[in-house]
C-alpha cells in the first residue's frame, strides 16, 4: 500500500513491470498519457500498454526491447515517441537485474510531457538572453570608455580623464551588483541559501541602511519606528540586503518622499513578529500583478534595474519564515510590506 500511494505521488507517469513483462502497477499520470483503461492497466503486457511510435511505424517497445539484448544494459534513453493520436511524449527507463549481469528482474518506465521540457528549455533560453542583455550594457561603456583612454589619453585634460574613469569605475560597480544578484537568485532556485542566523535590532539595521542610501544622494526616507520593538532572528547580512531592495525599488519607481516604518505585529497564529513597510508616492503595482512582481526579471515601466530586487527580497524573506506582499498605501503608490518572525522558527534551527 506504501508503494502504490508513493507512485501516485510522482509527477511524471511511471510504469512498472515484472520479470514476464507483466505490468505490476501504474500510476495515475501514466495511465492518463497513454490512454489506458485504468482498470486494465495492471496485469497487460507492457508492450500492450506503452503502445507508442516513432511516426514510421517502429513501435517503443519492439525497438528498445528491455528484456532482451546486452546483459549489462541497464537504462533506456530518454527520447521522444508519439501515441496514436500524434501526442509527443518523453519515456525513458531503468532495467532492474538480478546482479550486474543477470536476468531482468524489473522494468520502470518514466513518461513526461514533452511540453513541460519545452518550457523549461524556453525559460531557460530566455534567462540567458536577458542576463547577456543586463551584462551587455555596463560591459560596453566600460570597454568604450577604456579603449579611448588608451587610445586618446593624450588628449584629454586630467580633469576630462577623471570623468571617464568614475564612469567606468560605476559601471564596474553596476556589473559586480548584477552578478551578485544572478549568485543569489541562483542559491534561492537551488534552495541553497544560507544563513548566519542571530538576533537582530531591525532599527538599528534600518537606520544604516537608510544613512547609506542619503549618502549616496537618494530621494528623502523618512523613518518612524514604533515602541516595543523586539529584535529578530536572522542573518544580518541577508535583512540589510531585503531593506536596500526594497529602498531603491521605491527610489526608481516612485516619486518625493520614500516612508519606512517599523513595529510589532503578531501572526494571526499569535507568533510573535515585526512587520516592516516600504512606501513611495509612484503609480503603485495594479492588483492584476502584484504576484508577478515577485517573478525573476519583471520591470515596470521604463525604469532601470535588473528586474531581480523583488524577487530576491521574496526568496531572502521566505528563508526567514518571513511574508512579503505589495499593497497600496494612503498617498497612491505603492506599499512593500515585509513581515518576519521574532523567535528562532523551526525552519531555520538546522540552517
Amino acid at each position: 500500500m506504501q508503494d502504490e500511494v508513493e507512485i501516485h505521488d510522482l509527477p511524471d507517469g511511471v510504469v512498472v513491470a515484472d520479470e514476464q513483462g507483466t505490468v505490476v502497477a501504474a500510476n495515475d499520470r501514466a495511465v492518463s498519457m497513454l490512454l489506458c483503461d485504468p482498470d486494465r492497466v495492471v496485469g497487460q503486457s507492457l508492450a500492450d500498454v506503452v503502445t507508442l511510435d516513432d511516426l514510421d511505424g517502429h513501435t517503443w517497445y519492439d525497438c528498445l526491447r528491455p528484456y532482451d539484448g546486452l546483459s549489462t544494459r541497464s537504462r533506456l534513453v530518454e527520447r521522444p515517441w508519439y501515441r496514436p493520436d500524434g501526442h509527443e511524449l518523453l519515456v525513458t527507463g531503468r532495467i532492474i537485474r538480478r546482479g550486474p549481469s543477470g536476468a531482468v528482474s524489473r522494468v520502470t518506465v518514466g513518461i513526461r510531457n514533452v511540453r513541460g521540457r519545452e518550457r523549461l528549455d524556453r525559460d531557460r533560453s530566455d534567462l540567458v538572453a536577458t542576463v547577456a542583455h543586463e551584462l551587455r550594457s555596463p560591459l560596453t561603456g566600460v570597454k568604450g570608455f577604456t579603449a579611448t583612454l588608451l587610445a586618446k589619453w593624450d588628449r584629454f585634460t586630467d580633469q576630462q580623464r577623471r570623468l571617464m574613469l568614475e564612469t567606468v569605475d560605476a559601471d564596474a560597480d553596476r556589473l559586480a551588483r548584477l552578478i551578485t544578484e544572478l549568485l543569489d537568485t541562483a542559491r534561492i532556485d537551488a534552495g541553497r541559501l544560507a544563513l548566519r542566523t542571530e538576533p537582530v535590532d531591525m532599527g538599528q539595521l534600518v537606520g544604516r541602511v537608510v544613512a547609506s542610501s542619503q549618502a549616496a544622494g537618494g530621494r528623502q526616507i523618512r523613518v518612524l519606528e514604533h515602541e516595543g520593538l523586539q529584535q529578530v532572528w536572522g542573518d544580518a547580512d541577508k535583512l540589510s540586503q531585503v531593506v536596500t531592495n526594497l529602498i531603491d525599488n521605491g527610489q526608481r519607481h516612485g516619486q518625493g518622499v520614500i516612508d519606512v516604518a517599523l513595529g510589532p505585529e503578531p501572526a494571526a497564529d499569535g507568533t510573535p513578529g515585526v512587520f516592516l513597510l516600504v512606501d513611495d508616492e509612484g503609480d503603485g503595482v495594479p492588483t492584476a500583478v502584484r504576484d508577478r512582481a515577485f517573478t525573476r526579471f519583471w520591470r515596470s515601466g521604463a525604469q532601470d534595474g535588473s528586474g531581480l530586487g523583488l524577487y530576491i527580497v521574496r526568496g531572502l524573506v521566505e528563508a526567514h519564515a518571513g511574508e512579503v506582499t505589495i499593497l497600496d498605501n494612503a498617498a497612491g503608490g505603492a506599499r512593500v510590506r515585509v513581515w518576519l518572525p521574532v523567535s528562532e522558527p523551526e525552519s531555520l534551527r538546522d540552517t
